[in-house]
């Protein structure tokens, strides 16, 4: 009963997650309009949150061994809390650029700090488990995103103020994140008074940088897509914005399946073949997507794009937590390394598609994943 509760507890942590971070970027055009924002004030606003869950990356391992995957949890949910409730006065009450921004930077710091906390705690209670459930959890803070994402259509169809709808969904990831976190107690309590961190330690391990660099690349094959897929079928494919929204739709449900099923082959063959295998299906669906020439044969590579990105982020952050006493600062080096896709994945993108345009610019993402492929044999579980 304790595992089951523990798992029931990391997936409600992961949708919370998902729910806090896609409320905010839902309401994104409603914050430029109220804050008469234009394309580069916006870009520096949205920059704030990015800044705060870099520095929240660099810091969390050292946060998650100090005061146990639980407390840390706990604090990063009363930040993200925080940080909706400052941005939406700020955007919806008050209104303030630099206010927002503050609160988009809290925002950014406790989702980051989060995001190596819980994934300290969900790869402790898959061992406890005995089989692998790392991209479940994944997969629901992809589901807890399309909530959120729905939620807020709703609510902007129905004119709630944006301070309203955010103060809402930060009391119900307050609430129900400290809830959920009275399951946790795998991925360790608080370190002793003086014990060490092992972050530095363990950016002075090959293996630990070489899965972080892997993350990277598989990162940024899911970032292009979530930034890039529907801009480049209406650009690439004169499709409108609600296909091109659709599109986006179908890259997300077939990650989020792939996530959901692919742990049954990950328990049968294995973290190395099957992550093999997804890249590859990975490779051929942006291959299909961008140089299909036909529409619905570019969407199945569209499908088969989300289907090969599903499972290499969540069994990346379970490899760098095969030996719990190390997982805290080994997830933390892993996710600053991979979470710079985030950050530079956009840009890259961008300048590359003012040349050749943004749909052939995605071809970058195959170019990345080809030498990537020899990374993968880092994510054995390193020998005892």
């Amino acid at each position: 009963m304790g595992v089951r509760r523990a798992v029931v507890g990391v997936g409600v942590t992961f949708g919370l997650n998902g729910v806090a971070v896609a409320s905010w970027f839902a309401r994104v055009p409603a914050a430029r309009d109220a804050l008469g924002l234009g394309a580069g004030a916006l870009g520096l606003l949205l920059l704030a949150a990015s800044a705060g869950a870099t520095v929240a990356m660099v810091s969390a391992g050292v946060v998650t061994h100090r005061l146990g995957a639980r407390r840390a949890v706990c604090l990063s949910a009363v930040g993200v809390s925080v940080g909706l409730v400052v941005a939406g006065v700020a955007i919806g009450t008050w209104p303030s650029a630099v206010v927002a921004g503050v609160g988009l930077f809290l925002l950014g710091y406790g989702s980051g700090t989060c995001n190596v906390a819980m994934n300290v705690e969900a790869a402790a209670v898959e061992r406890a488990v005995g089989r692998t459930v790392m991209p479940r959890f994944h997969a629901v803070w992809s589901l807890g995103t399309v909530v959120a994402a729905g939620l807020a259509a709703l609510a902007a169809q129905l004119v709630l103020p944006v301070t309203a709808h955010l103060a809402g969904v930060a009391v119900v990831v307050l609430v129900g994140t400290l809830v959920a976190a009275r399951s946790y107690g795998y991925g360790g309590d608080a370190a002793p008074a003086g014990a060490k961190s092992g972050v530095l330690a363990a950016w002075r391990e090959p293996r630990t940088v070489l899965i972080g660099l892997l993350v990277l690349v598989l990162a940024f094959t899911e970032g292009s897509a979530n930034d890039w897929v529907a801009v480049a079928f209406v650009d690439g494919y004169a499709f409108g914005p609600a296909a091109g929204a659709a599109v986006f739709g179908v890259f997300v449900a077939t990650m989020t399946l792939g996530r959901v099923v692919g742990t049954v082959a990950l328990d049968r063959w294995g973290r190395v073949p099957v992550v093999v295998v997804s890249m590859v299906v990975a490779i051929v669906g942006v291959a299909v997507a961008v140089l299909a020439g036909s529409p619905a044969v570019a969407v199945g590579g569209v499908a088969l794009w989300g289907l090969g990105t599903a499972l290499g982020f969540p069994v990346g952050m379970s490899a760098a937590a095969d030996e719990k006493g190390r997982a805290a600062a080994r997830v933390s080096v892993v996710a600053v390394i991979g979470y710079t896709a985030f950050l530079a994945g956009p840009p890259v993108v961008g300048l590359l598609g003012d040349h050749v345009g943004v749909l052939r610019a995605l071809l970058v993402v195959p170019l990345l994943l080809v030498p990537a492929l020899a990374l993968v044999p880092t994510l054995r579980p390193p020998s005892r």
